[in-house]
């Protein structure tokens, strides 16, 4: 019987990753968070925001210092869930936000109201039905409103990701252990190879979702479930939903809109605004 794939219990355990990283997470990371989340979404004086798969809160607590009035964050893993409260109560006292456990499939227009910004960084390709997923989260944002996101962009070795990726998350913690020592020291070589410096990369690393490098090739190695897109699938997703693209932030790839992806795709960036007008059922 084939797994449904948005069920939690197959997922790679991102919670527990977040929650290792929570601990280090300092003012220069939160500025770091707010930097990319206003590059997205720009000021968000008044607005009410909805980050889709929170993780650590980093990027719910960079909404509050843009000026947000209101945050309402989600996610799937209990682990994440408890991770956010705690990084919100520490550094967001006073402010309106709230955490809860829940799937983007269970989001409900009724239920929680619309949102000025609908917030979804790498997430919605680990849902295990990421179309369904976007459509869903693209019924929260307000007519006017905006919808930020960011998919894994198509590979050619997608293949490999898709078999590698629930290995990693069903192995052992020293397999798991043994898979990162053995894709670090091919990143080095990688690196060596194109004449750059590991310790070069490691300094200026700036990771989009706020992690350490290690913490980043752990989600990489063990994020299940998989999904990618490209940008005129994305587009032609959307343009239905009655959604104009603001701005994106893609790679065109070297081989027939593509790139190679030995060590990664890597995600693309999207932000669209809802048409102004009541939009179609």
């Amino acid at each position: 019987m084939t797994k449904d794939l948005t069920r939690v219990e197959t997922h790679f355990a991102f919670g527990r990753n977040w929650a290792s990283f929570a601990d280090r997470i300092t003012e220069v990371e939160i500025e770091e968070a707010v930097v990319g989340l206003q590059r997205l979404v720009g000021a968000l004086n008044g607005k009410r925001f909805l980050d889709i798969g929170c993780g650590s809160g980093l990027h719910a607590l960079a909404a509050l210092r843009l000026g947000a009035r209101e945050v309402v964050a989600v996610d799937l893993d209990q682990n994440s869930v408890l991770t956010a409260r705690r990084v919100l109560a520490h550094h967001a006292p006073g402010h309106v936000w709230q955490v809860d456990k829940i799937s983007v499939f269970d989001l409900s227009l009724d239920a929680m109201g619309a949102f000025d910004t609908v917030y979804a960084w790498g997430v919605l390709h680990h849902t295990g039905d990421m179309q369904r997923a976007i459509r869903q989260a693209a019924a929260l944002p307000a007519p006017g409103g905006i919808f930020a996101f960011a998919l894994y962009r198509r590979v050619w070795m997608d293949w490999f990701w898709r078999r590698e990726k629930p290995w990693y998350a069903r192995a052992s913690s020293r397999a798991q252990a043994r898979a990162r020592t053995v894709y670090m020291a091919l990143f080095r070589l990688g690196l060596r190879l194109t004449g750059r410096s590991f310790a070069d990369y490691l300094a200026g690393y700036r990771s989009n979702r706020g992690m350490d490098y290690s913490h980043d090739v752990h989600d990489w190695l063990g994020g299940w479930p998989y999904e990618s897109i490209l940008p005129k699938e994305v587009e032609a997703l959307m343009r239905p939903l009655r959604f104009e693209q603001v701005q994106s932030f893609t790679r065109k790839g070297w081989l027939f809109g593509r790139e190679f992806g030995f060590f990664g795709s890597g995600c693309d960036e999207y932000v669209y605004r809802r048409s102004s007008a009541l939009c179609a059922a």
